[in-house]
């Protein structure tokens, strides 16, 4: 039997803290199979782009993804699509879910993984945090880095007005009316868009500001300048990923899985830049489908179907 997972569901059984352990067990592993997998994109003949990543083998977990994804920009959710969790021992199909939930939360969750390793230490009162898209993966990292670092101030700037006012709102923040203000009054940048025009550049940040750009691997997509990246200590998740699709393998000084196992440091100094700019991986999927799976399992959410009668 196959257990249906929709968009809900995966929300009212996930925790911020134990998917960030979860990834974060991931990026320390390193075993062979944990690598970077498949990522396979093709443009449509629609406004929007497929994408495939396969196959998602966390260590530790008997079971595999496939995802397939559609990304259409103008659409709400953005990213539409299924992530299927099959069984390593013989490939039965055991869920299928929801794929923006699952992506969502990864990505946002391993994003603020990585914001945190790369932050200058806050004082006592926690960290500025700035925001840019006040969409669902915004959401994410400014609730992961709630559960690993304290935060004093969010201040957040979107094209939409209101959505910015809710998002403000939700977090105790404040709405700024540009990118610029954003990383000026900020500590830690984090921007969340599908801008194809750089939104902080060089001029905007300051030294020791870190900045997250999510989705590196999406062609056409950049957040950041280049003079930006120039001057900052770049970490990616990995470098395969990263140079085939993003070209950030020749710029990046780390991976975040080299620098969780204790290798090079991801900062030199308090004054350096750094910026994490993420591809997205399909063990990542894994590990979080796999709780979504187990813990609905646990509490009987979900429908069943029988694909193979």
């Amino acid at each position: 039997m196959t257990r249906i997972l929709t968009r809900g569901d995966p929300e009212s059984v996930l925790e911020p803290a134990a998917c960030v352990a979860a990834l974060d067990e991931g990026f320390r592993s390193t075993d062979p199979w944990s690598g970077a997998g498949e990522r396979v994109r093709t443009d449509l003949p629609f406004p929007g782009t497929a994408t495939a990543l396969i196959p998602g083998v966390p260590p530790g977990i008997d079971a595999y993804t496939v995802k397939v994804n559609a990304k259409f920009p103008g659409a709400r959710p953005a990213l539409r699509g299924v992530i299927c969790l099959h069984s390593g021992h013989d490939g039965e199909l055991l869920a299928l879910l929801d794929s923006a939930t699952i992506t969502a939360w990864r990505t946002g969750l391993a994003a603020a993984l990585g914001t945190h390793v790369l932050t200058n230490p806050g004082p006592g009162a926690g960290t500025a945090l700035g925001v840019i898209g006040a969409g669902a993966q915004a959401e994410l990292m400014v609730r992961g880095l709630r559960e690993l670092r304290g935060i004093h101030e969010v201040v957040v700037h979107d094209t939409d007005p209101g959505r910015a006012d809710a998002f403000a709102a939700r977090h105790g923040g404040r709405v700024l009316g540009s990118p610029a203000e954003v990383a000026s009054a900020s500590e830690v940048v984090l921007p969340a868009t599908w801008s194809r025009t750089p939104l902080p550049h060089l001029a905007d940040t300051r030294p020791g500001q870190h900045l997250t750009s999510r989705g590196a691997g999406e062609p056409g997509k950049q957040e950041l300048s280049a003079d930006l990246l120039a001057s900052s200590a770049v970490v990616v998740d990995d470098r395969e990923l990263a140079g085939s699709t993003g070209g950030l393998a020749a710029a990046a000084r780390a991976t975040l899985g080299e620098i969780l196992r204790a290798g090079p440091p991801g900062r030199t100094d308090r004054a350096e830049r750094t910026v994490y700019a993420p591809v997205g991986l399909p063990r990542q999927d894994l590990a979080l489908a796999w709780l979504a799976y187990r813990q609905a399992g646990r509490r009987g959410i979900g429908t069943h179907t029988d694909l193979l009668s």
